[in-house]
């Protein structure tokens, strides 16, 4: 197979350009960088929260990395191929859209010793093909803000990298992840941010640890003020992951009201826009989700305007075969405030048919959870429509 299969164009303006090229180095640069650490270096949880040091390291152009990353996949089957689909309502905007990108990439802890994916042969999951597929994925769509959960590989892969590129990356872990429970894991899991710091300055960030009837839980958030470059606006984004499985809806419900809560404080109640990148691991007719559509935020979910009538979820969001059966489900969202900001195209989900019969992760894509990608951009008079 050659590289030429696996081409992505990546000729859309997003990363800023590298202050050199890393040329023929790449393979040394990737192979350096992004080799895992070893499972003793990692052991000792709270050293590795320590923020390491990026900022004296050069530049990459993704367009060497996406190359490297071609490399090491050459013997898997082609990446996925999606459309974006165009959602402007004849609105005209006076500045580059804002991508903003959501995806739970699975833990590769979890993956390998957890969660038991019995159609997905264990060769898949190996890390040093996986983190490329999942590399792949990020170079392809180029968002300005990247909104992950599930992330164990954050100081030895992620944080490297995505600084390279040019983000802002902040990482906040879960208190007792579950990853912890795997034979040689690489650390806690837990909530990522990047964005890029050529479009925007960060004001303020907050690492919330969510709260369901008074008491502190597992889950987590990180919510961020920004400030357009171009435009001078100030946003606020935020990532978050509720509490996973069937029977615990009333406490995701909880987490859902304390999130809002820290979110209409740090917006001021709706005067900063908002954007909610997330797991919620709730159905549309679960109460969390209910919250969010009814809050006085005023928040609409991007990914109910590729419907129709702009009122129906997506099908699903996560589609994985476990040993008690099929998981088909919608989970997965990016909640924004309807009155100041318009969602002008966002990413067509799988078909069935690419997704296959054994469903994900495959050899074809590295999570149970397919990203979602929405490009936005301001109102030109929010208070209006508020």
């Amino acid at each position: 197979m050659t590289l030429s299969v696996r081409h992505t164009d990546i000729a859309h303006v997003g990363f800023p350009s590298a202050a050199c090229s890393m040329g023929n180095s790449t393979s040394r640069l990737y192979s350096a960088l992004a080799k895992t650490l070893s499972s003793s270096a990692v052991s000792q949880h709270q050293d590795c929260l320590e923020q390491p040091n990026s900022a004296q390291l050069e530049p990459i152009d993704p367009k060497d990395l996406l190359e490297e990353c071609q490399l090491v996949l050459q013997k898997r089957p082609p990446r996925f191929q999606r459309s974006f689909v165009d959602l402007k309502k004849n609105t005209a905007s006076n500045h580059r859209p804002i991508r903003v990108m959501q995806w739970n990439i699975l833990a590769q802890a979890l993956g390998e010793g957890k969660d038991n994916f019995v159609q997905c042969p264990m060769e898949a999951l190996k890390w040093e093909e996986r983190k490329c597929l999942i590399l792949e994925e990020i170079l392809a769509y180029k968002p300005d803000i990247l909104c992950l959960q599930e992330v164990d590989h954050y100081f030895d892969t992620f944080e490297p990298l995505l600084s390279r590129l040019g983000y802002q990356c902040t990482f906040f872990p879960k208190p007792w992840s579950p990853c912890l429970d795997v034979e040689q894991n690489n650390g806690p899991d837990g909530c990522a941010l990047f964005f890029l710091k050529e479009r925007f300055e960060l004001i303020n960030s907050a690492n919330i640890r969510l709260t369901a009837m008074k008491l502190k839980t597992n889950q987590v958030a990180i919510a961020q003020t920004l400030k357009c470059s171009e435009t001078g606006r100030l946003f606020c984004i935020a990532v978050t992951h509720l509490k996973a499985r069937t029977g615990w809806e009333r406490f995701r419900s909880a987490q859902g009201c304390d999130l809002l809560q820290n979110l209409k404080s740090i917006t001021q109640g709706a005067k900063i826009p908002l954007i909610i990148c997330g797991d919620f691991n709730a159905e549309p007719t679960e109460e969390v989700y209910r919250e969010f559509s009814n809050s006085s935020l005023n928040l609409n979910s991007a990914y109910k305007l590729l419907s129709p009538d702009g009122q129906s979820e997506p099908p699903y969001t996560t589609w994985k075969i476990r040993p008690s059966g099929e998981c088909r489900h919608t989970l997965d969202y990016i909640w924004y405030s309807q009155h100041a900001l318009n969602v002008n195209s966002a990413l067509g989900l799988l078909t069935e048919e690419q997704i296959g019969p054994n469903r994900l992760p495959s050899f074809n894509y590295p999570s149970d959870h397919l990203s979602l990608v929405c490009d936005f951009s301001f109102n030109q008079d929010p208070d209006r429509l508020l």
